[in-house]
């Protein structure tokens, strides 16, 4: 079941007749899976994409290989692209990607540690970018991005309302 903040967002992007699509790396579709659980959640989700191995960032999303490279996968940078070359092909009026760590073995450093999460969200209007560091096992990090997700996209509906 979605949490209170999955639920929340929803209702508003449904009042708002906004649609969404995710393209997921370190949540592997729990965001598609956690909104699509909502009442109602048929007049807002279009759908979306996992790509959570690099490869699958450079051959679907046309990430370049030297962004990788040089960002390593779970990075703002390729986040931001992740969103703004998916919205090219899928449209709809909110796209999120978020890619991270929540198993240790892969880009992981002292400042970036197991826990971080990268989010980049495309609105129509602007596009925002949060980082986050959670702690826990790695299904308790990923619910804690979904959660952060939905906090992000209720903040700028609630500042647009102003």
């Amino acid at each position: 079941m979605a949490s209170e903040k999955v639920i929340a967002c929803c209702q508003a992007l449904i009042k708002k007749n906004w649609t969404i699509t995710f393209v997921e790396s370190a949540s592997a579709g729990k965001l598609n899976y956690e909104f699509s659980t909502v009442f109602d959640s048929g007049k807002i989700l279009i759908g979306g994409m996992v790509c959570y191995h690099a490869s699958m960032k450079e051959d679907l999303l046309l990430i370049p290989h030297g962004a990788i490279k040089k960002n390593t996968a779970e990075s703002p940078v390729v986040t931001r692209l992740m969103a703004q070359n998916f919205h090219r092909y899928v449209l709809s009026d909110l796209c999120v990607a978020l890619t991270g760590l929540t198993t240790p073995g892969g880009s992981e450093t002292p400042k970036k540690p197991v826990g971080t999460i990268f989010v980049h969200i495309i609105f129509p209007d602007k596009e925002i970018a949060g980082h986050f560091t959670f702690s826990g096992k790695p299904a308790s990090i990923v619910d804690q991005a979904v959660d952060a997700v939905a906090e992000m996209i209720l903040d700028e509906i609630q500042k647009s309302a102003l």
